[in-house]
């Protein structure tokens, strides 16, 4: 638990408190799985693993827009650049 350092006066604003913080941390923790799934699929150079890892990124990148912890465009522009450059690798 994190120490709580406000002027907070009922129960349910501490608890309030509590429940932010946990949620930022989680949400943290998937944005940032997703960026660096995302850098790994950029970093792919052979068409085959890059094409077998799109649908997973993609699965992905769409949970993390249906929790609205990523904006819905910036998950379907990340996947149309995925897209894009799979499709441009030899």
């Amino acid at each position: 638990m994190t120490l709580i350092r406000t002027m907070a006066n009922h129960k349910s604003s501490l608890k309030r408190i509590r429940q932010t913080a946990t949620r930022k941390a989680r949400n943290h923790y998937y944005a940032k799985t997703a960026r660096n799934a995302v850098r790994d699929l950029r970093a792919t150079t052979d068409k085959a693993a890059a094409a077998a890892m799109l649908p997973k990124v993609s699965s992905l990148l769409d949970k993390l827009a249906k929790r609205n912890i990523i904006h819905d465009n910036k998950a379907a522009n990340l996947k149309s650049k995925l897209a894009i450059y799979i499709n441009k690798l030899a």
